[in-house]
């Protein structure tokens, strides 16, 4: 039977955790398993990775063969180092205790690395925790400098352009302009009416007295003519 070490999924959709464990590569990936050896926590930063050691160990010397991500964290935990160290020791290439002591050795550097990462993530964000804070006094100091700009000047120049409209009433002194009634003098514009004398125009009628043209009937006295003209005939 072949044994896998691999991960069994556990958690909500977007916040995912695993279990570690030893099963029958034959299985489902969240079906039955053989062993439960640790947990796997991917939202926290660093991640966190609870894992049983010796049992961790113990599969991989009798063949367990892990997948790629459990691979990586049994490299991570010092499982795939111990397990080489020791492989050391039955070839005669190291003694056990030169073993455990490159093995310590390395566990500590790896202890301090871990803890420095952990401290640095800390102080990144408390960094940006403090610098949030900053951004966001600077701007409530920024909108309380801009309400004071806003109401205390009007205030001011409401006070102060106030006189200046007392003194507005010399502009009252413009209704010497209404002596430009003056300009009502032009009526005498209306003696022009004196044009109105015209109407001696109408004296023009006498012409109608041409009708003493008409007196020309005098012509009809031409029968007086007539009447020396009778003698004649006589």
């Amino acid at each position: 039977m072949a044994t896998k070490i691999r991960l069994q999924r556990h958690g909500k959709k977007r916040s995912a955790f695993y279990h570690i464990v030893a099963a029958d590569s034959r299985a489902k990936r969240d079906g039955r398993f053989i062993e439960k050896i640790g947990t796997y926590n991917p939202n926290t930063n660093p991640a966190t990775i609870d894992l049983d050691f010796d049992r961790a160990l113990h599969w991989v010397k009798v063949g367990a063969v892990p997948t790629d991500t459990v691979k990586a964290l049994l490299s991570y935990k010092g499982v795939l180092l111990k397990n080489h160290l020791d492989n050391g020791v039955l070839k005669g290439a190291l003694t056990e205790a030169d073993a455990q002591k490159k093995f310590d050795a390395w566990m500590n550097e790896k202890a301090s690395k871990i803890s420095g990462k952990a401290d640095s993530i800390a102080k990144a964000k408390e960094d940006a925790n403090a610098a949030k804070l900053a951004a966001e006094k600077e701007v409530n100091d920024a909108r309380a400098k801009e309400l004071e700009a806003r109401n205390a000047p009007e205030v001011e120049e409401v006070a102060e352009e106030a006189p200046a409209a007392e003194e507005a009433p010399a502009a009252e002194e413009a209704p010497a302009a209404e002596e430009a009634p003056a300009a009502e003098e032009a009526p005498a514009a209306e003696e022009a009416p004196a044009a109105e004398e015209a109407p001696a125009a109408e004296e023009a009628p006498a012409a109608e007295e041409a009708p003493a043209a008409e007196e020309a009937p005098a012509a009809e006295e031409a029968p007086a003519a007539e009447e020396e003209a009778k003698p004649e005939e006589e």
